[in-house]
């Protein structure tokens, strides 16, 4: 949500937002921002301190909401004695912003909001996974569900595994073979079982975020 009324640095932000496959709302005035806010969920916000009222929004937003779920706060202003620093803001670009300078700051910002939505969402699937459980016994599966911290399998033969377990598996719909260890955290009778990463190499887990982040895009658009 972009809260200002300087439209010519509107028309830019939603332009580059527009490229980074985020959806945009403009607020003129920070009551009705507020009460937007309120009732739907707001990944950022860009707030103009050159706005009337936006001392005051930015106040009640630093005591009403709660840190791990509060939105990333990008601030522009001129006004050198408005005090932007006391904001607490993720961001800060200064009046008169350059397009070279919003490009960086709300790729940045994007980047922040997805890893925080891409720590807790798990990729639907059905794929086959290869698990090497000590001493070197291999057992195959399905792979029902990917994140960035583990996985959820279905043993292909229902078997007991406990501890550390060695995982292999392609990406669907590329050629891209993972390999990670993890340990089971939990596991049923029907061969259902939650694998927590353990280690997995830097190249790797790049890999595996970007094939989420272009997964999850499939289905959402960041606000």
């Amino acid at each position: 949500m972009i809260v200002s009324q300087d439209f010519q640095e509107v028309s830019v932000f939603e332009c580059i937002l527009g490229g980074l496959h985020m959806e945009v709302e403009v607020e003129v005035e920070p009551q009705r921002a507020w009460t937007r806010l309120a009732k739907s969920k707001v990944d950022a916000l860009i707030v103009d301190c050159d706005l009337d009222g936006t001392h005051g929004f930015l106040r009640k937003l630093q005591e009403n909401v709660d840190e791990p779920s509060a939105p990333v706060v990008i601030v522009s202003g001129s006004r050198t004695d408005y005090g932007i620093d006391a904001t607490q803001a993720n961001f800060v670009m200064k009046k008169p912003v350059s397009v070279e300078q919003a490009v960086h700051t709300l790729s940045a910002a994007r980047n922040m909001i997805l890893k925080g939505r891409l720590r807790y969402h798990r990729q639907v699937l059905d794929a086959p996974v290869w698990l090497t459980c000590p001493p070197k016994r291999q057992l195959a599966g399905n792979l029902l569900n990917l994140s960035l911290g583990g996985m959820r399998v279905h043993l292909t033969q229902p078997a007991r595994m406990s501890g550390t377990v060695e995982t292999n598996f392609c990406l669907p719909g590329t050629d891209v073979a993972l390999q990670a260890k993890g340990e089971v955290a939990w596991m049923d009778r029907k061969g259902n079982a939650g694998i927590r990463f353990l280690e997995i190499s830097e190249p790797m887990k790049r890999n595996l975020q970007l094939w989420l982040e272009q997964q999850y895009f499939q289905t959402v658009r960041l606000s």
